[in-house]
């Protein structure tokens, strides 16, 4: 066992996992949140229940933060952030912005992602009239126990609009990937709003629809079957307004027709960017990235997790879209792999 800490750099849900991981095994560790507080997107957005076990984010990530600060195993700095990263594997020199310097045996990157900005769609509406509204911000109505409600005027909404791939598969914005996880959320989000407003008629729009592996039946065939939740193929054109109601504009594409058809509540299923610190994190751990701009990794088959970088590792969102539950696993592996590669430096000594 190293008698240097791991670094993990990120105190979301990857990052909870590594620390916890390496302090089950022994190995001492220095988690670093540049916020000022644990739980990343989950916590510091707002989220409501996950997919797919159905826990409120506070409890099920709020419960890794507890075990994390908990555990004598594990140095907590939150509000601080990498400066400099020096030296090479087994005796890495690393700066904080607090000015303290430490070294470390490897590192593990947990930097996550950027929510989409809908601002760069605007023909959609966001930021144009306030009841067109994105995901994330649904999500915190629902968490802060508001229930869903126009922003316009407090009312409780008779009818939402759920636009998918707000920010995903989109080459006219320079976002060509799928971000993974948006048909799963958007789907659970509408079965919520339909559980909270049963009077409330809801539509997901969608170019198609990507409930992997066996979210399919949990997520899509029940939220029409039970929910009633109505989807619709279309190429959305623009969103507008009339003054009162929202109104959404383009083409059902099964049938070949337009349509106009108004709303209370239009919803922007945003997708996952890169970090947007990744051009500095990038630079600061001297780690490639790929040409999307999330941070690079080898293939799977040697070492988990490894990126350009000997004894720096990547898990999670910061590699590209991915869902709560694989970025735990991802975290889990990488902090193994630094481990293997600390001890691996121990050895030759």
């Amino acid at each position: 066992m190293s008698n240097k800490p791991i670094l993990i750099v990120g105190g979301g849900p990857a990052g909870l996992a590594a620390a916890h991981s390496l302090a089950s095994v022994g190995q001492k560790s220095v988690l670093v949140e540049k916020e000022d507080r644990l739980g990343g997107a989950p916590i510091l957005s707002g989220y409501a229940k996950l997919v797919p076990s159905g826990e409120w984010a506070k409890d099920a990530i709020g419960s890794m933060v507890d075990r994390v600060t908990g555990n004598k195993l594990i140095t907590v700095k939150t509000g601080v952030s990498v400066k400099e990263c020096s030296g090479e594997a087994g005796n890495f020199k690393v700066k904080f912005s607090d000015d303290k310097t430490t070294t470390f045996s490897s590192a593990v990157l947990c930097t996550g992602f950027t929510h989409f900005d809908s601002i760069n769609k605007p023909e959609w509406g966001f930021g144009t009239y306030d009841d067109v509204v994105t995901t994330t911000q649904v999500e915190q109505m629902i968490s802060s126990g508001q229930g869903v409600r126009r922003p316009s005027n407090g009312d409780k909404p008779k009818r939402v609009a759920i636009l998918l791939c707000v920010g995903s598969r989109d080459r006219q914005i320079g976002r060509e990937w799928c971000s993974k996880i948006c048909c799963t959320v958007s789907a659970n989000i509408a079965m919520e709003i339909r559980e909270e407003l049963p009077d409330c008629h809801v539509y997901i729009y969608y170019m198609d629809i990507r409930t992997f592996g066996l979210l399919e039946t949990k997520y899509y065939w029940r939220s029409q079957e039970e929910f009633k939740v109505k989807y619709i193929k279309a190429r959305i054109a623009e969103v507008t307004s009339d003054g009162d109601k929202i109104i959404v504009k383009g083409e059902d594409t099964l049938v070949k027709r337009p349509i106009t058809i108004p709303f209370d509540l239009v919803v922007h299923a945003i997708g996952m960017d890169p970090n947007v610190d990744n051009m500095l994190i990038s630079s600061i751990f001297d780690v490639e990235l790929e040409p999307n701009g999330f941070i690079d990794r080898k293939n799977a088959y040697g070492e988990l997790g490894a990126t350009s970088r000997a004894g720096i590792y990547v898990a999670g969102s910061a590699t590209g879209p991915e869902t709560i539950d694989d970025s735990i696993a991802q975290g889990t592996a990488a902090a193994m792999s630094a481990l293997a590669s600390a001890n691996v430096q121990v050895a030759a000594e």
